[in-house]
């Protein structure tokens, strides 16, 4: 009996020896979650509202690159781009959003309303038509098609539409309003009828 309690002694203190002469074991802390698409969205939607608008595409073109797909993040970085004034780099984006989901109406509407700045009128209307075939109720997409449809000087349509946009709930400035109520008349008396 001594000799196997010898061995089991023994055999205890070369597995508790070996234990402490060994390098105790490194706890490796767990993988960070990966960025996620959302993150990257969110946190340009962020630096957008700071006016940060170069780190915000920065963070919009790393939420595209982990998923292609991200119709939000397209429009997002669109609108950034139009608000740093690089319309030429905003179009492709809103032409992507509506690629990828050919019924998003906001895609539609922002796209129509940087046609609008551009001044191409044509375009925007289109835009903003489609917009409200997709949402019958988009009351700024009709206040933006009337305000195209002023600009080109066809104020009978305009009306229609800032009639819908104000039946909708949209506030129309009175300034607008006005201008728009001078510019019908105007018409009206010059065009025979």
């Amino acid at each position: 009996m001594k000799f196997k309690q010898k061995i089991v002694i023994t055999i205890a203190f070369l597995l508790l020896g070996g234990c402490a002469t060994e390098k105790p074991v490194e706890r490796i802390p767990p993988p960070t979650p990966q960025e996620t698409a959302e993150t990257y969205l969110n946190r340009g939607v962020d630096s957008s509202q700071r006016g940060e608008y170069k780190k915000a595409v920065s963070d919009y073109n790393k939420a595209i690159e982990i998923n292609p797909e991200f119709v939000v993040a397209y429009l997002n970085r669109g609108f950034t781009y139009s608000k740093m004034g690089e319309y030429e780099k905003a179009i492709p984006d809103y032409n992507k959003a509506i690629e990828i989901n050919p019924r998003y109406a906001k895609a539609y509407y922002n796209r129509g309303f940087l046609y609008r700045k551009m001044g191409e009128y044509d375009k925007a209307i289109s835009d903003y038509t489609k917009a409200i075939e997709i949402d019958p109720r988009y009351s700024l997409a009709y206040y933006n098609r009337g305000n195209a449809y002023y600009y080109k000087g066809e104020y009978e349509k305009a009306w229609e539409d800032i009639k819908k946009a104000r039946s909708l709930g949209y506030k129309v400035p009175s300034e607008f309003l006005k201008n728009l109520k001078e510019a019908y008349e105007k018409q009206k008396r010059i065009s025979p009828n």
